[in-house]
């Protein structure tokens, strides 16, 4: 049942695809375009909308009815196609908007069409001694985009382990239509190993919160049934391979060793003993072994200078044909999006885009006009619409 409301959804998107691109491509005729050279031709770079405070996620409504964007100060915005941002939706979760906190990820139900809900990942305050840890929770949008309701925690990392840093927080739904939810370990680097922790994790569930009797770990002593893979330091980036259906996910090294990963059911994904990086003030990471651990997964492709990644967007559209099957991750650290080149799944290069912008990029997403949507991380951050001449 779960499969078939998925593939009714996606197949409802792509119907939807051509109204979304009459609306977006006229809202922004008469708006500046900013040119940009790459290595595939020139790139029209678009500013949708300003002024938005640390934004963090977006995802796409059907029917040409714009963006959900989230604030990391709070807020849920719609931005429409024509740039015009919402005033703050009402039914949103009370948030813990310190360091790396707040409201983060947010995607669509499944089934969006039949139940109207939003799924909303935060940094959830209320742990011992002022900490905070990842929940993640949904409620049904508003006919009018005016607010949500019924909002529901489906999910708390626990324990809560954060003083601000590293709440990971990106929302997959698979072609099954189970949420896979990439966490990060709090900055407190051993619980990754823990199995009866969340810090770390990726944790697979049905939509309404409860846990899958197929997932790796179900019935064993003293581990969380929740979790599908762990060994994860800081995950920023998730996305479904829409060619394999495989999820991928990306996290954060300390000083170097950012990760490309694709993920594994049941896997060690090594940190903190396995790591290409060191400790900020250029020691050695003091649980790791080596960059390689026997019994643990190694990773898909590493970064040895961390570009500090968030967000990513598989292209599969022919809007574009020369990015078809291509990657695109955000850089925060390098301020620049990454293209990554693909013969299969190996990586066989990889392209810098917008460095001369010099913006933190936060989240990236193709639209269902083909186009590229990009949020930057700033107090005044912009969503941007990028495409090629």
């Amino acid at each position: 049942m779960l499969r078939k409301t998925l593939l009714a959804t996606l197949c409802a998107t792509a119907l939807l695809s051509s109204s979304w691109a009459t609306v977006a491509t006229a809202a922004v005729a008469s708006a500046t375009v900013e040119k940009a050279d790459s290595e595939l031709g020139r790139l029209n770079i678009t500013t949708v909308a300003k002024d938005l405070e640390y934004p963090w996620g977006l995802a796409f409504l059907p029917d040409a009815k714009g963006m959900l964007v989230t604030e990391k100060t709070g807020n849920l915005r719609v931005i429409g196609a024509d740039g015009k941002v919402s005033a703050p939706l009402t039914g949103t979760p009370k948030v813990w908007a310190q360091k790396q906190g707040g409201l983060l990820d947010v995607v669509l139900s499944p089934d969006f069409k039949q139940d109207r809900m939003v799924y909303l990942s935060f940094a959830e305050g209320g742990g011992e001694g002022g900490k905070a840890g990842t929940a993640v929770g949904r409620g049904r949008l508003a006919e009018d985009l005016s607010g949500l309701s019924n909002f529901q925690v489906i999910f708390r990392q626990e324990p809560k382990l954060s003083v601000g840093n590293h709440f990971g927080s990106r929302l997959v739904f698979d072609r099954n239509g189970y949420l896979f939810i990439a966490l990060g370990e709090n900055n407190d680097r051993p619980t990754s190993q823990d199995l009866d922790k969340l810090q770390g994790k990726i944790v697979r569930l049905f939509p309404d919160g409860k846990i899958p009797d197929d997932n790796p770990f179900v019935g064993k002593e003293g581990v969380r049934p929740e979790i599908w893979s762990f060994g994860h330091r800081n995950q920023q980036g998730a996305a479904l391979n829409p060619w394999t259906g495989t999820l991928w996910t990306h996290e954060h090294g300390p000083k170097g060793g950012d990760e490309l990963n694709i993920v594994v059911r049941g896997g060690n994904f090594g940190w903190p003993l396995a790591t290409h990086g060191i400790n900020y003030d250029g020691n050695p990471i003091p649980e790791a072994k080596g960059k390689t651990v026997a019994g643990t997964v190694q990773p898909h492709h590493v970064w040895e200078k961390s570009p500090g990644i968030s967000g990513m967007a598989f292209y599969d559209n022919d809007r574009f044909k020369a990015w078809q099957h291509n990657l695109f991750i955000g850089g925060l650290a390098s301020e620049d999006l990454i293209r990554l080149q693909f013969d299969g799944d190996k990586v066989v290069h990889e392209e810098r885009l917008l460095a001369d912008r010099k913006e933190r990029i936060r989240d990236v997403r193709q639209g269902p006009d083909g186009f590229l949507y990009v949020l930057t991380d700033a107090k005044d951050g912009e969503l941007l619409k990028i495409g090629l001449e």
